[in-house]
C-alpha cells in the first residue's frame, strides 16, 4: 500500500503545495501527483513522450500519453 504522501489523488481545484496535475487517457482523467515523481527516470520518460506527442504549449495542462491502467501501475511502482 502506498505511503499517503505518495498517493495519487483525483481532485478538483488547485493542486496542493508539492504536487502537480496531470491528465491521463482518452477521457483526460485528472490526477494530482507529488512533485517527487519528477525525479524518477520512468516518470521523466513519460513526460518526454508527452512533450513529443503534445508539445510544451498545451493549454489543457500536462497530458500523459498512456491509458489510465498503465498510469496506475506506474504510480504504484513509484509509490
Amino acid at each position: 500500500m502506498p505511503n499517503k504522501q505518495h498517493q495519487v489523488k483525483e481532485a478538483m481545484g488547485r493542486a496542493p503545495k508539492g504536487h502537480f496535475v496531470v491528465y491521463v487517457g482518452g477521457e483526460m482523467k485528472r490526477f494530482v501527483v507529488p512533485t517527487s515523481y519528477l525525479k524518477h527516470p520512468l516518470f521523466q520518460q513519460l513526460l518526454e513522450k508527452a512533450a513529443e506527442e503534445y508539445g510544451f504549449h498545451n493549454k489543457k495542462g500536462i497530458l500523459l500519453p498512456c491509458d489510465e491502467t498503465t498510469f496506475q501501475r506506474l504510480v504504484s511502482f513509484l509509490g
